[in-house]
């Protein structure tokens, strides 16, 4: 039984006596306690791989602040590396595929990996962190979108311009329809394995989807979304496992998403969630958006961006509050617990 299921409520648009949050990234490098906890394990993809050390940066912000959710502490890029891909971590420059997807042969050869095998560490680190919660609020569990994955995958990394998957895409579209086809299936397996072992809501970050042309984001990203969002586990432990989708720059395409499947829109903070609301909210829950870059300033204009967020969505239900995108590493964590604070505060419904 959880002790604080507002995040889930929300989520199917139930009444909740306040709007719930947690942040993306809220894990993370603005925690002494978090790089205190990665610098003992001597990289990121220890961190990682490590049941032990996820579970106990997962837990970390649940330790200072009041969050409504916990988010697994994973990295999006661990299904490419059980493909053999070879994940690394570059100082200062952000995760790299050894072996980058350029010849037909090795798009041909790509097979999605077993989570059960492969990922066994991810699936422990859930089933650890579920334990260790103790019904206090719910576990998130995540994967990037197959688009988001790809890539990576046939950059090698991060990209300003993204140009060996545009260019695939326009010049050998069979081969990205074969990598987002493979993607697909692990994304599927990968998040239903996770709620096998516990994740009580999922949610699918297609980061590099907004990058698109708006018939290339039907074609390469929605269309596989979709897909995923048909096939996931719906109930387990006996309540309905609510989805998220979040697509970075998509507010041009709100419709679109809010059809794809899922129960909630992840907002980036561009787009204005009012406008939002009336879109797509009598079809999902929101789940956003403050720039992240508000946590910056004081407590007082903290305080003044959380009321904007909350008079913008409104009365009603169906609204988790987050920021635009995750947040910063460069944020006070006294700014943090001003932010989780005001939510609550200011969107707590009369009794």
């Amino acid at each position: 039984m959880l002790k604080n299921d507002t995040f889930l409520r929300a989520l199917m648009r139930e009444p909740v006596p306040y709007t719930p949050i947690w942040v993306m990234r809220q894990a993370g490098r603005y925690l002494p306690e978090y790089n205190a906890t990665r610098s003992r394990a001597g990289s990121f993809l220890n961190l990682c791989k490590s049941p032990d050390l996820a579970t106990e940066v997962t837990l970390q912000p649940l330790a200072r602040f009041s969050l409504d959710a916990a988010i697994l502490f994973s990295d999006i890029l661990t299904i490419p590396d059980a493909m053999g891909l070879g994940l690394y971590f570059a100082e200062g420059e952000g995760p790299k595929l050894e072996r980058p997807l350029r010849d037909e042969w090795e798009v041909r050869n790509l097979a999605a990996p077993d989570p059960t095998v492969s990922l066994r560490y991810v699936l422990d680190a859930v089933a650890q962190i579920r334990r260790a919660l103790g019904g206090s609020v719910p576990l998130i569990g995540f994967s990037g979108s197959p688009f988001t994955l790809a890539c990576y995958m046939v950059e090698g990394g991060g990209s300003d311009d993204f140009r060996h998957i545009k260019g695939m895409l326009y010049r050998r579209p069979d081969l990205l329809h074969r990598i987002l086809e493979v993607t697909t299936e692990a994304v599927i397996h990968y998040l239903n394995a996770q709620i096998e072992a516990g994740a009580q809501a999922v949610m699918v970050f297609d980061t590099w989807g907004g990058t698109l042309t708006p018939s290339a984001y039907q074609e390469f990203s929605l269309n596989y979304l979709s897909r995923i969002a048909a096939a996931l586990t719906k109930h387990a432990g006996g309540r309905r496992v609510p989805s998220v989708v979040f697509t970075k720059g998509g507010g041009l395409w709100l419709e679109a998403i809010a059809d794809a499947g899922y129960d909630a829109v992840g907002l980036d903070w561009t787009i204005d969630i009012a406008q939002a609301r009336q879109r797509i909210g009598h079809k999902v829950a929101l789940q956003g958006n403050m720039d992240p870059m508000a946590l910056l300033g004081t407590p007082e204009t903290i305080r003044a961006e959380v009321a904007r967020v909350l008079s913008g969505f409104g009365s009603g239900n169906g609204h988790v509050f987050n920021l635009g995108h995750g947040i910063t590493r460069f944020t006070d964590p006294e700014n943090m617990a001003v932010l989780v604070d005001s939510v609550h505060e200011l969107s707590r419904r009369p009794t």
